[in-house]
């Protein structure tokens, strides 16, 4: 009964491992802001299951360091990215915030959203456009 219960959670943490690695992935490939240093810290600290609905739904997590410290994470509902920088203190407690609040509904507005480094909406203000790369194939969790 152990060594079941063993394999079971190594097969369990395989699969988390593939949802992180899945996330970066995605993250170098339409990034331009991306770099293992930089992007790690931050889809490490959304929830696995928030990455897996996130991947379901073809939503990038992309480090941006041109976004503000006093408003450091942005939703861009266009295109589906969610951005942060990860350099601004208190910004990657924000992104995780916002995407187990996002993933827990499911709603992913087609609007931008900003916010500021205590998790409160910022409104009426202006942040640089979205820095992505045309999406490609990108592999898929199923």
């Amino acid at each position: 009964m152990t060594a079941t219960l063993v394999l079971t959670g190594t097969a369990y943490a395989q699969s988390d491992t593939t949802t992180y690695e899945a996330t970066l992935e995605r993250s170098s490939a339409i990034c331009p802001g991306h770099s293992k240093e930089r992007t790690t810290p931050g889809v490490r600290a959304v929830k696995v299951d928030a990455l897996r609905v996130l991947l379901k739904n073809d939503v990038i997590l992309c480090p941006d360091r041109r976004l503000d410290a006093e408003m450091p994470v942005v939703w861009y509902g266009a295109v589906k990215v969610l951005a942060w920088n990860p350099e601004a203190k208190g910004s990657i407690a924000v992104l995780a915030e916002k995407a187990d609040a996002m993933t827990r509904k499911e709603e992913f507005p087609g609007a931008t959203l900003v916010w500021k480094t205590d998790g409160s909406e910022a409104k009426g203000v202006t942040v640089p456009s979205a820095d992505v790369r045309p999406r490609t194939t990108i592999r898929v969790i199923p």
